[in-house]
């Protein structure tokens, strides 16, 4: 993984490659931006944001030569200028801020301005960091955009950044902490990148076997045959149509001074190729992405071990993989989840509500003061929300909004949604206690939400992240989001750990 460090010097001093840069729009100016955009050039193009060293080490001609290059300043806007000599960095790389920038907004500039330095060893991020939040926040961005998949690449490309020096006077613990999150991130990330003939159920069991021994975390592993004798239906059922066996794993984080539980409960579909009820083609070459809820979940998880917030977290991951066979469930068979009831299987592609089905029981028997579950779970979420924002489901008002609130604070988009009481009747059954899908079409993430809620244990506050868009970029990379996976909902679990321990939530 790319390396980071803290350093507070001058940018125009620093012996590195490249330095990325703010840059405001014409007209509006940062308080860091003293000495900088004076005289005949103020408020005529982009203005640099704190970097008035660079500008007087090019004699003033940091803004005419952005302005010549038709930089304009606008959030994301990327524009590299060579320093010819002036300062030891060849390249400046200036990414357009709003005059206040949230913690976001830089996390996404300074992803952006790594990002565009991709077969650079060393570069350094000045953006305005002043505070802690705002110092892991660059910190943060610059690590995300860094990131690089090659596994599979056999051919010549551009390396990441492989050495990043963030500018500020101090943040020497909010360095570590964006440290520690973005390892978590990439490895959500890794795992939603492995093509499923790498990533079959037992690989996905395997790698939280890995994450646990590193970290200190608990774990205990389900398979096929103790998942049958367990009575866990909705996994064995799902997996029962591949040659690669299911998985239910569980893992747990322990504070001594801890005075509530977290229940963590991912999707962990490793191929959906929608089983008999099969998907059509151009809906499946992304369907390796289907555990991206189990992997936030192990994500989330290897960051608090390492971060110990005060609170026991339990996470359990929902491994299967859905595929047609002579093996496979049919449409129409019953199901009997862990806990008893039955559920008719109307449509063998709704199999992620069955696997949780039996986690968001047996995580009852931890006695959570709040559960949170995090799914790829309709394609509806995408047609509501789009690509990047996350539904968010509750059996609680407040919760609810706490949670959308958790997931802003960490950087990562959410929108609070209903659960309609009358979408249950859709869910009948003429021969089970529930069906897995509705017969009316309309309002299909959040029927999926209510089936759910059926299964989570009497008087638990519970949220449900439906992450099916979020969690696999299938456009252009942006800001600090790479094409493929994202590591989407994993930085959410995380501040919602930590909501949990400091009684916000």
């Amino acid at each position: 993984m790319t390396s980071i460090s803290l350093d507070s010097a001058a940018p125009a001093s620093l012996d590195v490659d490249a330095i990325v840069i703010g840059v405001t729009p014409a007209g509006s100016a940062t308080g860091s931006d003293t000495g900088s955009g004076t005289g005949s050039d103020a408020g005529q193009g982009p203005r640099p944001a704190g970097a008035a060293d660079l500008d007087e080490a090019l004699n003033g001609g940091l803004g005419p030569a952005l302005r010549a290059l038709g930089a304009t300043g606008k959030a994301g806007e990327v524009t590299k200028l060579p320093t010819l000599g002036a300062v030891p960095a060849a390249v400046i790389v200036a990414v357009g801020l709003s005059e206040s920038p949230t913690a976001e907004e830089l996390r996404r500039a300074a992803g952006a301005g790594v990002r565009a330095l991709a077969g650079t060893r060393r570069a350094a991020v000045a953006l305005p960091a002043a505070t802690a939040e705002e110092v892991e926040a660059v910190a943060l961005g610059a690590l995300l955009g860094s990131y690089s998949f090659g596994t599979y690449r056999t051919g010549e490309r551009p390396e990441p950044v492989a050495e990043i020096t963030v500018l500020a006077d101090s943040g020497d613990a909010s360095v570590e902490r964006a440290r520690t999150l973005a390892e978590s991130v990439t490895l959500v990330r890794d795992l939603v990148n492995t093509p499923p003939s790498d990533l079959t159920p037992e690989d996905l069991s395997g790698a939280a076997e890995r994450v646990a021994a590193e970290t200190g975390l608990a774990i205990e592993v389900l398979d096929e045959k103790a998942l049958v004798e367990g009575g866990y239906g909705g996994i064995a059922g799902v997996g029962q149509g591949s040659a690669n066996p299911p998985r239910l794993v569980r893992l747990a984080y322990s504070h001594p001074e801890a005075a509530k539980t977290l229940a963590l409960v991912g999707k962990g579909i490793t191929f959906d190729s929608g089983g008999l009820s099969l998907k059509p083609a151009d809906s499946m070459d992304w369907m390796k992405s289907d555990m991206g809820g189990a992997a936030a979940v192990l994500g989330a998880l290897a960051a608090i071990a390492r971060l110990a917030p005060r609170v026991n977290v339990v996470g359990y991951l929902a491994i299967a993989e859905n595929m047609p066979s002579g093996t496979a469930q049919r449409p129409s068979d019953v199901l009997r989840v862990y806990g008893g009831k039955t559920v008719e299987v109307l449509n063998t592609d709704a199999e992620g509500r069955l696997v949780m089905a039996d986690a968001l029981v047996r995580c009852g028997e931890d006695r959570p003061d709040l559960i949170v579950d995090v799914a790829t779970l309709t394609g509806a979420q995408l047609v509501a929300l789009g690509a990047r924002t996350a539904g968010v489901m509750a059996n609680d008002d407040e919760v609810r909004e706490k949670v959308v609130a958790a997931a802003d604070r960490a950087g990562e988009a959410a929108w609070g949604m209903p659960l309609p009481a009358d979408l249950r009747k859709g869910l009948d059954s003429a021969v089970a206690d529930i069906a897995n899908i509705s017969g009316e079409r309309w309002g299909g993430m959040l029927t999926a939400g209510v089936f759910l809620k059926e299964f989570v244990p009497d008087g638990v506050r519970w949220a449900h992240l439906d992450i099916a868009g979020p969690a696999f970029n299938k456009g252009e990379p942006y800001g600090y989001t790479p094409k493929g996976g994202t590591g989407a909902a994993a930085r959410t679990l995380v501040q919602i750990a930590e909501d949990l321990a400091a009684g916000v939530l």
